[in-house]
C-alpha cells in the first residue's frame, strides 16, 4: 500500500509498549495498493502488520477487526487483531486509527490456473458461510450512491466515450434490485495480492477493509473478475468454470442469484473502474504512491455489456 503516514523506529517503539509482543526489532513500509499505509513489524516475539487507516474512522474500525476475528475463530485463514494490554483491538497512532494484526506466511500468485481459481470459490464461499453468524453489519461504503456521488467529480478527466459507459452503467445499475438475493458479510476485495499462499495451500486471507453487508454474489463478481479475467479482459471459461463450481459445492446458488449474475458482473466491475479512476485522476499525496490503471476494469465491464447473454450461471 501506498505510505501516507510516515512511522519512525522511535514512534513506534514507544507506542508498541501498549502490548505484550516484546520490543521492536525491525519496521517496514509496504509500498503495494492505495488506501491505508501499512507496514511490515517485526518484535522480539514474532512478526506483525501494522496498518494506520488513512480514511476510515476510529469508530468504523470495530465491524472489520471484529469480523477477522470471529472469520478466524470459525477457521477461516484470515489475519487476527493483536489486542493491547487494555483489551483493545486497534488504537492511535500518529493522529491516524491503528491496528495490528497477526503475521501469515506465504505469497500471492499473479497467473492462477484452475485448480488454484477452484480452491479460492472454497475459500469464498467459506467466508460467506462462516459470515453468516456475524451479527454486526454495515452499508456499502462503495456501493451505487457513491458511484453516484463521485462520478460528477471524475467525468470531467474522460473522453466522451467513457463518459457515455460510465453515466450509461450507473443509470443501469441504479434500475437493479436485490432484495432476492442472500446477503451477508462479504470481503468485496478478494483479489489475488489479498489471498496468500504456502506449498500450494491458502493460508491466509488479507485486507478486509472494504468488506461490508452486501449481496453474497456480488462478492462472488469482484473475485470472478481478477482471478478468473484473460489479459484480453475476457472472462478465462475454466477458471470461471472452477471457481463458481467450487463456491457452489459449498454453498449452492439460488434460481435469484442465477438470473442475477449478468448484473452482478458488471455492477463489480463498474465499483472497480470508478475506484480506479477517482485514485487516478483525484490522489491523495503519499510518501509511496501506487494508483492502478482503470483501464483494465474498463474494459472488463465493456466486455460484460457486449456478451451479457453469455453470462451465465448453471444450476
Amino acid at each position: 500500500m501506498s505510505v501516507f503516514t510516515t512511522v519512525t523506529h522511535e514512534q513506534l517503539s514507544a507506542w508498541l509498549t501498549n502490548y505484550s509482543i516484546g520490543t521492536l526489532t525491525a519496521l517496514e513500509g509496504i509500498a503495494a495498493g492505495i488506501e491505508n499505509t501499512n507496514y511490515f513489524v517485526t518484535t522480539s516475539q514474532g512478526r506483525y502488520v501494522l496498518t494506520l487507516f488513512e480514511k476510515l474512522k476510529a469508530a468504523e474500525l470495530p465491524f472489520y477487526l471484529n469480523l477477522m476475528d470471529h472469520l478466524a475463530g470459525k477457521g477461516v485463514p484470515s489475519a487476527r487483531p493483536v489486542r493491547n494490554r487494555a483489551g483493545a483491538n486497534s488504537g492511535e497512532l500518529n493522529g491516524k486509527p491503528a491496528a495490528l494484526v497477526s503475521f501469515l506466511r506465504g505469497t500471492d500468485i499473479a497467473a492462477p490456473g484452475a485448480g488454484q481459481c477452484a480452491r479460492c470459490g472454497a475459500l469464498l464461499a467459506g467466508i460467506h458461510q462462516a459470515g453468516g453468524s456475524y451479527a454486526t453489519s454495515m452499508d456499502n461504503p462503495r456501493g451505487p450512491q457513491w458511484w453516484e456521488s463521485v462520478m460528477p467529480e471524475i467525468v470531467p478527466f474522460l473522453d466522451a466515450d467513457d463518459v457515455a459507459l460510465l453515466r450509461e452503467e450507473v443509470r443501469f445499475q441504479s434500475r437493479q434490485r436485490r432484495e432476492a438475493l442472500p446477503r451477508g458479510a462479504i470481503h468485496a476485495d478478494l483479489f489475488r495480492d489479498n489471498v496468500l499462499w504456502d506449498d500450494g495451500r491458502i493460508s491466509g486471507v488479507i485486507d478486509f477493509y472494504f468488506a461490508c453487508t452486501d449481496a453474497l454474489l456480488y462478492d462472488v463478481a469482484i473475485t470472478v473478475n481478477d482471478w478468473c479475467v484473460a489479459d484480453d479482459g475476457e472472462l478465462d471459461g475454466s477458471r470461471t468454470a472452477a471457481l463458481l463450481d467450487a463456491y457452489g459445492k459449498a454453498r449452492p446458488f439460488t434460481a435469484a442469484e442465477r438470473a442475477a449474475w449478468p448484473v452482478m458482473l458488471r455492477a463489480a466491475a463498474l465499483r472497480f473502474w470508478v475506484s480506479r479512476l477517482y485514485d487516478f485522476y483525484l490522489p491523495r499525496p503519499g510518501e509511496l504512491t501506487h494508483a492502478k490503471d482503470p483501464g483494465h476494469f474498463r474494459g472488463i465491464l465493456a466486455r460484460h455489456v457486449a456478451h451479457a447473454s453469455a453470462r451465465v450461471l448453471a444450476p
